[in-house]
């Protein structure tokens, strides 16, 4: 019998918890909206001069992710009044309030563009933010995730969150000795990203104890593809059934709450406090058309939402451990 505790903190929410979008959304001001138009055209300036009004607000937004419901959907940021460049440069500023920008590839990029490359996931190094198909509940390479709406899908593609805490509690109340399980190392492919004399795959328990709280480090499809590689151990009946139960309950309505996003919507969310899923989708034939989306990893200043060496997004390619980005 496990001897673990349910967890109590503003970060075990379910889906009544939050009525209505508005319960989750800030809507920026005509003077924030300004102010990150001055960031996006100001090549060069001072950071420290950036964002007088909302230097404040990230210091809220800072504590609803740490110590909060883990997540905030921030509506209007201007992509309406800024060039390509304009609007990266101001995003990555914004983030930068917020954590210090991390790698999403082996080549260091820290900004992903997000996009249906027409192309089907034939085989774990296809990456599935770069097809219109369903992800599961999982999570990301850093403290933060950031995804920054530049675009809207024709049909589908909403983002479905959920309070990792909650999961834990439930699969507690459940099936604990599945909780046990899940606290222990499993293997986990690298899609093909591994270091040059580095095996095809790592091991990492989904759950580990952060500053005396669980974190759910989860990315499904990866640990299941490792069992490709002859060499990898096997995953065990216990262990499937531990995966399989965390995305059952995550998948269940009053676990989670959607959001449909809009251009100019930023949603940030604590790795370690929140799981979140892509629904499907039907895009233009267009590239220029389709669902667009800049996403953003973060390694917070003030937090840690997720074990070493994970918060600090994916290592270079002389590196020699951690998970491939997986949106």
């Amino acid at each position: 019998m496990s001897d673990r505790s349910p967890q109590d903190s503003d970060a075990v929410w379910t889906r009544p918890d939050f009525p209505d979008s508005s319960t989750w959304t800030v809507v920026l001001s005509e003077a924030e909206r300004a102010e990150i138009v001055d960031a996006g055209r100001a090549d060069g300036l001072d950071p420290s001069r950036l964002f007088p009004t909302l230097r404040s607000r990230c210091e809220e937004w800072a504590h609803t992710l740490s110590a909060g419901c883990g997540f905030v959907l921030l509506r209007g940021f201007p992509v309406d009044e800024l060039g390509t460049e304009q609007t990266e440069r101001a995003y990555l500023a914004l983030g930068a309030m917020l954590g210090t920008p991390v790698g999403q590839d082996r080549e260091g990029s820290v900004l992903t563009h997000i996009r249906d490359e027409r192309i089907t996931r034939t085989d774990p190094t296809v990456r599935l933010y770069r097809t219109r198909e369903r992800q599961d509940f999982h999570t990301d390479g850093s403290d933060l995730v950031s995804l920054l709406c530049l675009s809207q899908a024709q049909a589908g593609g909403e983002s479905l969150i959920a309070s990792s805490a909650a999961i834990y509690n439930e699969v507690l109340r459940r099936r604990p000795d599945l909780l046990e399980v899940l606290y222990s190392p499993m293997p986990w492919d690298r899609n093909g990203e591994e270091p040059p004399g580095q095996p095809p795959y790592f091991e990492l328990a989904p759950l580990n104890d952060i500053d005396g709280a669980p974190r759910l480090f989860y990315i499904s499809w990866y640990i299941r593809d490792s069992q490709r590689h002859p060499e990898a151990p096997r995953l065990t009946a216990g262990q499937l059934e531990a995966l399989e139960l965390v995305e059952t309950i995550a998948n269940e309505p009053r676990f989670h709450v959607e959001m449909v996003f809009e251009p100019g919507d930023i949603q940030i969310l604590h790795n370690g406090r929140i799981l979140h899923a892509r629904n499907a989708y039907r895009d233009h034939p267009d590239l220029d058309q389709r669902r667009h989306l800049l996403r953003l990893w973060l390694t917070a200043r003030n937090f840690h939402g997720v074990a070493e060496p994970l918060r600090s997004g994916i290592p270079s390619r002389s590196a020699n451990d951690g998970p491939a980005a997986t949106r």
